[in-house]
């Protein structure tokens, strides 16, 4: 699928038009510049053609902040990833030396490139415009993102500079969905980018760099699969500023749009009270988890000390004990892979199907050993259980008496399925229903 990359400088919109072109909110606005960091994958669709389009941070120069150098090679990744390139300036303030500076390296990038001037919102700006021929990269389109004004034209012109290509069908809605999560500064984007195997993600020691869910494609030792960097997410009662609202806001709902979670947590704190927060919203959601504690290289260690966190963390985590837990450094790309195999290994039991004959074998001899507590006098029989057509694994019991089958024996039967059949770090539903 032919890739259009958005650059510019910070504050023109690229954000805007992104979630225009894509539909949706997907990357975050804010009148504050600077807020992109990463680059930021959509897809558009105009006139029967489909396209990817890639959002960029906004390009400065001789700039001491951190972030800058960063965002400046994440815009120079994209521009080369790119088949063609939308190059975006904004009417009222001019020409800028960004603009001559980000212009000159496009002309040597020999990549297709549209100018187009953003915040034309009336007629006067209009001729504002037209100063932008000066940059000598052809065709000036003026658009407003925020209204939708001239991105009808801008597309179609979009449309005819990108390469013709044979339609190849996207499977990546159908690849199991990874969700890497965990608070600010555990090194999500650290590990998206040890496993990637390039710098996808930008990562630096502030807490709180990446904003956005970042999706990336892995094709990589026989897995593949769709990876998500999110935002770290803390407390609410420290969430001051709007932009870092959203950005926990989109993590939560990339939990819920994920199959399996990695919660990533620091060696060196454990497993705190936000930590746990976050594995109760993955386990309200119904999905599978993995535990990832990174840093494992900065832990003091004696001969038994992963065995003893361990322990300390499934008690944590009680009642939830089948939960597979890797001890990794990032840094030093230790145990990365195990991380990785342990997360496919959870998709894999979240999609498993047992057929009946072999699940019935299995558990009514455990049921007549250890039947449910009769109820005022009245026996409760179950007869026959069955797999339910769900996305995760659900079952379902048959028995005379459903509404008496208290909690802690649906438990009992929780635990007898997971013992029977490999069903490490996925949520099971038991539900009891008349015969």
């Amino acid at each position: 699928m032919a890739l259009l990359a958005i650059v510019g400088r910070p504050n023109v919109g690229k954000s805007t038009l992104f979630n225009r072109l894509v539909g949706m909110r997907q990357a975050i606005v804010d009148e504050t510049a600077g807020v992109t960091r990463d680059r930021h994958y959509g897809k558009c669709e105009w006139c029967g053609r489909e396209f990817s389009v890639v959002d960029t941070g906004g390009y400065t120069s001789n700039s001491d902040d951190v972030f800058e150098d960063a965002i400046r090679r994440q815009v120079g990744i994209a521009i080369e990833e790119a088949d063609a390139v939308l190059f975006m300036c904004e009417a009222a303030t001019g020409i800028t030396d960004y603009d001559s500076e980000i212009a000159d390296i496009l002309r040597r990038s020999k990549k297709p490139v549209i100018l187009c001037v953003n915040k034309v919102d009336s007629g006067e700006k209009m001729y504002d415009a037209f100063d932008f021929y000066a940059l000598g990269l052809g065709e000036v389109w003026s658009i407003s993102a925020a209204n939708g004004s001239g991105t009808g034209d801008l597309l179609d012109e979009i449309v005819k500079v990108l390469p013709e290509e044979d339609e190849v069908p996207d499977d990546h809605a159908d690849l199991p969905h990874i969700a890497i999560v965990g608070r600010p500064n555990v090194g999500k984007s650290s590990l998206t980018n040890a496993l990637l195997g390039e710098e996808r993600n930008i990562v630096t020691p502030v807490a709180g760099t990446t904003r956005d869910s970042i999706s990336t494609y892995y094709n990589k030792f026989g897995h593949e699969l769709m990876i998500v960097d999110t935002a770290g997410m803390r407390r609410r009662a420290k969430v001051n500023e709007d932009l870092e609202f959203y950005s926990v806001l989109r993590a939560m709902r990339t939990i819920e749009h994920s199959d399996v979670c990695i919660l990533m947590i620091d060696a060196t704190l454990g497993m705190e009270a936000q930590d746990m927060n976050i594995f109760n919203i993955i386990q309200k959601n119904r999905k599978g988890c993995v535990i990832v504690v990174n840093k494992w290289d900065l832990f003091e260690k004696d001969t038994n000390t992963m065995r003893d966190y361990t322990e300390g963390l499934r008690a944590r985590l009680a009642p939830f004990n089948d939960i597979p837990i890797v001890f990794t450094s990032v840094l030093n790309k230790q145990r990365i892979l195990d991380v990785l195999n342990a997360a496919v290994h959870v998709a894999e039991n979240m999609k498993r199907k047992i057929p009946t004959s072999q699940l019935n074998d299995a558990m009514l001899p455990e049921i007549e050993n250890y039947p449910p507590p009769a109820w005022k006098g009245k026996y409760i029989k179950i007869k026959y259980v069955t797999q339910l057509p769900t996305r995760t694994p659900q079952f379902a019991f048959f028995c005379n008496l459903p509404q008496w089958v208290k909690d802690p024996y649906k438990r009992f039967l929780e635990n007898k399925l997971r013992e029977k059949f490999d069903f490490e770090g996925c949520p099971i539903q038991v539900y009891t229903r008349a015969k």
